[in-house]
């Protein structure tokens, strides 16, 4: 096991530097100019020199390889560097922005739980009854509605109701504040887009659930346990999901790797102040550096996520073991 997860180490390196280029090469193909845009944003004439001057001060003037070799090394010596456009730490503008998009992702990665194993299970022990039609059509429509879609829909429902409960439509504020100073003031602002969001992957996992427990149940020696009586067949439905939720730990671990880097619409439709709207702004803006962070940081994520869930699976069932 720990050979594993020293090789699984190693090859993170090549891939996180794949992705770095990636990103460092897509960034500057983009049209546009970060000083153009900043100095000019008022819509004024910008000085020729003026650009040039800000172009030497932020090392764009530098050939594209010194560029890249200087973010390859500033990453390995964990110095993100500083944000072209506000001028502030990228570490400070991701560590203020990353709770909220932590928080939403967590929360909604329970509720994909707290939907999609129950229903998945006993979508597969009521396989063609009225229950597995109805978990199957849930999880469907939550596969085929688009995620902007739904958030709008949720808050145009929460206007309704308010609006004929209390007299007064509400909305979510949008100011984000730390659950340990306001708690419900916290749980008023992500608990909508955690719901939207938890929904969307519960209709995957809920499928993968649903599958991986009928693969199970049709087994021969299922069958057989089954015949003997109604205790027995309780303790073999036990074991059943047992095996049956060991895929599921796979994809509840990817889910959450993309949920960090996916909330993008998410974060536009209720306007959350996370990773993924800053990315937005980032891109918007040509700001290369925070840009690269942020891709660079999800990236990481996902690379890392997955080392832990095929570490988890590994634990979970005895019969794994990696070389």
């Amino acid at each position: 096991m720990h050979r594993y997860i020293v090789k699984r180490l190693l090859l993170a390196i090549p891939t996180l530097v794949g992705a770095a280029a990636l990103v460092f090469v897509l960034m500057r193909l983009i049209p546009g100019d970060v000083c153009v845009i900043r100095l000019g944003s008022g819509g004024t004439f910008v000085d020729p020199a003026t650009v040039a001057a800000c172009h030497r001060q932020l090392g764009l003037d530098n050939p594209w390889i010194v560029q890249f070799l200087d973010f390859l090394w500033s990453y390995c010596t964990l110095d993100f560097g500083i944000s072209m456009w506000s001028g502030n730490p990228v570490i400070q503008e991701i560590g203020t922005r990353l709770p909220v998009s932590l928080q939403v992702a967590v929360m909604a990665t329970v509720i994909a739980i707290l939907l999609a194993i129950p229903l998945g299970t006993i979508s597969a022990l009521k396989e063609g009854t009225w229950l597995d039609h109805v978990v199957r059509v849930v999880s469907i429509a939550g596969i085929a509605t688009p995620s902007f879609w739904l958030g709008i829909m949720s808050l145009i429902l929460v206007l309704n109701v308010t609006s004929l409960a209390t007299g007064t439509p509400w909305l979510p504020p949008i100011d984000y504040v730390p659950p340990w100073k306001d708690f419900w003031r916290n749980l008023s602002i992500v608990l909508l887009p955690a719901i939207t969001v938890g929904y969307r992957y519960s209709a995957v996992t809920m499928r993968i659930t649903r599958s991986a427990m009928l693969e199970v149940l049709r087994e021969d020696y299922i069958r057989t346990a089954r015949a003997k009586g109604l205790i027995e067949q309780i303790i073999i439905n036990r074991h059943a999901l047992k095996n049956a939720l060991l895929p599921v730990v796979t994809l509840i671990g990817i889910e959450f790797a993309f949920l960090i880097g996916g909330l993008v619409v998410t974060e536009q439709v209720f306007n959350l102040n996370g990773i993924g709207r800053l990315l937005v702004q980032a891109v918007q803006n040509q700001d290369n550096v925070l840009a690269q962070a942020l891709v660079m940081l999800v990236v990481a994520i996902f690379i890392f996520t997955n080392l832990a869930v095929d570490v988890l699976y590994a634990w979970l069932d005895p019969r794994i073991r990696f070389s």
